[in-house]
């Protein structure tokens, strides 16, 4: 028997849990102010034009659906990129995120001669480690994030950044850090650009949160955009789940940014040998739906504000967690709560505290303290606000 998934066992235990005001703070998936699955309205109006259309089933390409491949990277790296105009980005449909590193992972294996060591921030999202090594690589960290003020440990990323040996790969949150919620600031990120550039490091950039973290496609996709005005080659891994809500649809697209548009071509054949074996082709329906949304003018209105609006209860339920505190007289300074972003926050609360959290208050997080604001609601926020009280006084 392998040992239970972490965040998945979470939700277990709450299921078991009889309690009724048990909270589940474990799982990354959005949910509305009733604790619901939400479904947005854009993606069931392109649902219901596909449909219309009477689109058949057959299969994509290897690469998957064109019109969802050109859409995903003309969303990453802008409409007007100069990468784009002069057809630099190798892009392909992944399986999600998840597939989409997948894929980037297995391509830097196999053709990435100058280093198999990919560094990852400490901490990071629990799969980059499972998925990098089983494609063979080499996971090593650099630091990221600082206990002592639940926020960004510039000074330490720099440093250990500037030590990776020349060609190493470096793993990038692109916005909304997974676990943590703590980004760098735009011009943090300009300085860690040039230092990834000066060592002669490749950017890998893993975007799974593009307009869930602000609520603005661009502002998330800032860092992105920078390294490639920069001059990186970058790799991007894109996820449609969180932004879009099609969790179960597994939509995703990875991208490697060329020198010519003839090295886009042979890196093409090569990612296309190398998904062959994997899954032969992606799947189909998520990624209409994402490609309908993002090239109808009026469902891509209706989108963006879709996504600003989940952003916005996010960002609501933040405040709200950390004026409940405050009320409850907690003395201790919660401002990481607001200060950081997107689905997750760290809330420094340790082990025994979550421990505590879970026996007494029937609230279930991981055991590192990561909280899924998204579980949060106006009708459990206050209570959550008491119990983390009630834990950390």
């Amino acid at each position: 028997m392998g040992p239970p998934d972490a965040i998945l066992g979470v939700t277990e235990a709450f299921k078991r849990d009889t309690n009724p005001n048990k909270i589940n703070l474990g799982v990354g998936a959005y949910r509305d102010d009733n604790g619901k699955p939400y479904v947005l309205p854009s993606v069931l109006k392109a649902e219901d034009q596909i449909l219309q259309a009477n689109m058949d089933k057959e299969y994509a390409g290897i690469t998957g659906v064109p019109e969802f491949t050109k859409a995903a990277a003309e969303l990453a790296f802008g409409a007007d990129s100069p990468a784009l105009k002069n057809k630099l980005n190798a892009t392909t449909q992944g399986v999600s995120g998840t597939g989409s590193l997948r894929i980037g992972a297995s391509f830097f294996a196999k053709w990435y001669s100058k280093s198999k060591d990919f560094y990852i921030p400490t901490p990071s999202w629990g799969n980059h480690t499972p998925i990098f090594k089983h494609a063979g690589l080499e996971v090593k960290q650099y630091r990221y994030y600082d206990p002592s003020t639940c926020g960004f440990d510039f000074k330490g990323a720099m440093e250990d950044i500037s030590k990776i040996p020349e060609g190493g790969v470096v793993v990038l949150h692109a916005c909304a850090h997974n676990p943590t919620g703590v980004d760098p600031k735009p011009e943090q990120w300009q300085e860690m650009s040039q230092v990834i550039k000066k060592r002669g490091l490749f950017p890998f950039f893993d975007m799974a949160y593009q307009g869930f973290a602000s609520g603005d496609i661009d502002r998330d996709a800032f860092a992105v955009r920078q390294f490639i005005k920069d001059g990186h080659q970058v790799a991007l891994s894109q996820s449609f789940a969180k932004n879009m809500g099609l969790y179960g649809e597994r939509v995703g697209a990875f991208t490697l940014i060329c020198e010519s548009e003839e090295e886009m071509q042979r890196v093409m054949s090569q990612i296309k040998i190398l998904i062959r074996p994997m899954y032969s082709n992606p799947p189909i329906h998520g990624a209409r739906i994402a490609a309908r949304i993002l090239t109808t003018p009026d469902l891509r209105a209706q989108w963006l504000t879709e996504v600003k609006g989940m952003a916005d209860r996010i960002i609501s339920m933040r405040t709200q967690l950390r004026d409940g505190l405050k009320k409850e007289g907690s003395s201790r300074n919660w401002q990481h709560i607001t200060d950081q972003i997107g689905m997750f926050c760290f809330t420094g609360l340790n082990s025994s505290q979550v421990e505590r959290l879970t026996k007494e208050f029937s609230v279930y997080l991981t055991k590192d303290g990561r909280i899924s604001v998204a579980g949060l609601s106006s009708k459990n926020v206050g209570y959550l606000a008491k119990a983390m009280h009630e834990v950390t006084k």
